[in-house]
């Protein structure tokens, strides 16, 4: 069972060293919902963005590590020890994480002309594997790898490269067609450019698709849920459930409001206030605050203090 556990996390804007996170503390699961909620600037947004390794921010203090079972890593092509299964995410590029089984779902996903869904998808799966193997790779078997490193595309990069990767053009073919089914996606969706013209809804269908496609182990979906009228809404929260239900991803689900919570049901609830995890709790605690807002919380927090 992979775990993602933040240990008294602090962090800062690194351009102007304002303190966004003071402390936060939280684990999540594979196979688990959580739900992070907070007022605007309480910094959920923050520690999605800090687990991911965005470069805007500054870790001052605190950790953040991803454990893996001998499960998690079974599909790695190379004796995994015991050691190894324990990884400070804070020391690991951006891309390092995501090999790892970290994904991050954009809040406001980029739209980008030219690059078909499908070839985004597998090229996306296949650097994934890639750096996988290279995290695993001893120091004689990375040295052979950069030897053999691949020099670039003989095809046109609009085209993408013929059969390069460890997911070959057929198989991926195959393997995006069983997870559009499984998120029940028009097949439609894989031959246009990638988020161009998409509505808001559609661009977090995209979101969900992507994890579907990586198989992380943990999952941050920030506000993925903003913007949608109650059919994408629907739409996303089945795919978000068919995640957990049937690749055992963790998610961690930054969200404002209730109305997404009646599709995805979380098994902890946390909310968070001036940077920090102030209370949890199970689903019963996200209904209480659409009855009554947060100044409860606010009175509970500082008496405590």
């Amino acid at each position: 069972m992979a775990t993602l556990e933040l240990q008294n996390l602090q962090a800062e804007v690194a351009e102007t060293g304002e303190e966004i996170l003071r402390g936060v503390d939280l684990e999540v699961k594979n196979g688990e919902i959580h739900a992070l909620m907070g007022p605007n600037g309480s910094g959920k947004s923050t520690t999605a963005k800090v687990i991911a390794g965005h470069p805007a921010y500054e870790v001052t203090d605190g950790s953040v590590t991803l454990t893996l079972s001998e499960a998690d890593v079974a599909d790695i092509d190379a004796d995994v020890d015991e050691e190894d299964l324990t990884w400070n995410l804070l020391d690991l590029e951006p891309n390092e994480r995501a090999a790892l089984g970290i994904f991050l779902a954009f809040q406001y996903p980029a739209e980008i002309e030219g690059v078909t869904m499908v070839n985004f998808l597998r090229q996306a799966l296949n650097a994934k594997l890639d750096e996988r193997e290279e995290l695993f790779e001893d120091e004689d078997e990375e040295a052979e790898a950069e030897s053999e490193k691949d020099e670039g595309y003989e095809t046109s990069p609009m085209e993408g490269p013929a059969d390069d990767g460890d997911v070959g053009v057929a198989e991926f073919q195959q393997l995006l067609k069983e997870k559009m089914e499984l998120l029940d996606m028009d097949k439609k969706f894989a031959e246009r450019y990638l988020n161009a013209g998409f509505s808001g809804g559609e661009k977090k269908q995209n979101e969900v698709l992507q994890a579907a496609i990586l198989e992380p182990s943990i999952a941050v979906l920030d506000e993925i849920d903003s913007g949608l009228d109650i059919d994408r809404l629907q739409d996303v929260s089945k795919g978000i459930n068919a995640l957990r239900d049937e690749q055992d991803t963790g998610i961690l689900q930054i969200t404002h409001y209730q109305r997404i919570l009646d599709y995805v049901e979380p098994d902890y609830v946390h909310i968070m206030l001036d940077g920090k995890v102030v209370k949890s709790g199970g689903a019963e605690l996200a209904e209480k605050l659409e009855d009554e807002g947060y100044d409860w919380v606010r009175e509970e927090a500082y008496e405590t203090a």
